[in-house]
């Protein structure tokens, strides 16, 4: 029998959430704006659906019954390139870093407003859409070579490095945009992102090491003071592997 996403088109969220009412107000509002949802109330149920349901985004709730949100999202980013939107209770800083930094692309505390909620689902959706606009082709910028297929950055002597899954997303957002300055929530992908925030620095620093000879004297991702980051170099798309 066709699922609701075959039958539709709609894009389809899955909810890994294990209180019943959290879980019927998202499917509730999500509905309401066409999308296809599905209820996991545990981490291994989704992974044994994983297959059937072939989400376009999850959204992950961190206190599971069964096991940590962050190990799921580990897992989960092994066996399904779909979007992930954290949501949880934990409003610490350092489950919010590691959660960007395994892969999420967003990160909302409870309690939530539901229809932001629904912004973000769209936003994280819309930001997918056009990093695959490139799908199939590598980035090429000065020297070095990149494959957003596999984060695969292949650099001035020939060797290649696989980057982490927070940096070929940042990287991907830089390639896309250069020469153009970003701020901190275009960078981020959120639009609640405090100015105290330090995840967003913690990448920045991270790709520095990897792609500039000097990191205290960075030639390709500017700091451009009290607006964000620019990055310099003319990319092209090829077609090449």
């Amino acid at each position: 029998m066709p699922t609701g996403k075959e039958k539709t088109g709609a894009r389809r969220v899955v909810i890994v959430e294990d209180e019943p009412d959290v879980a019927r107000t998202i499917e509730h509002v999500l509905a309401d704006f066409a999308f296809d949802t599905s209820w996991c109330r545990t981490g291994g149920e989704l992974l044994r659906r994983l297959r059937g349901l072939a989400p376009d985004l999850c959204i992950i709730d961190l206190g599971l019954p069964d096991m940590d949100g962050l190990e799921l999202m580990r897992r989960l980013r092994s066996q399904c390139p779909c979007g992930i939107l954290i949501l949880t209770g934990r409003s610490h800083v350092s489950d919010r870093v590691m959660g960007l930094e395994l892969g999420a692309d967003d990160y909302v505390v409870k309690p939530f407003e539901p229809r932001e909620l629904v912004a973000r689902v769209r936003s994280i959706l819309r930001r997918r859409e056009e990093a695959s606009g490139h799908q199939g082709q590598v980035a090429v910028f000065g020297e070095w070579r990149f494959n957003p297929r596999n984060n695969a950055l292949r650099g001035p002597g020939g060797g290649e490095e696989i980057l982490s899954t927070a940096e070929g997303e940042l990287l991907q957002v830089f390639l896309r945009n250069p020469s153009r300055i970003l701020n901190r929530e275009q960078l981020m992908g959120s639009r609640d992102v405090s100015p105290t925030d330090r995840a967003i620095d913690v990448r920045i620093s991270r790709l520095r090491k990897r792609l500039e000879p000097q990191e205290s004297s960075p030639a390709l991702i500017k700091t451009v003071y009290g607006a964000g980051y620019l990055f310099l170099a003319q990319v092209r798309w090829d077609d090449s592997p």
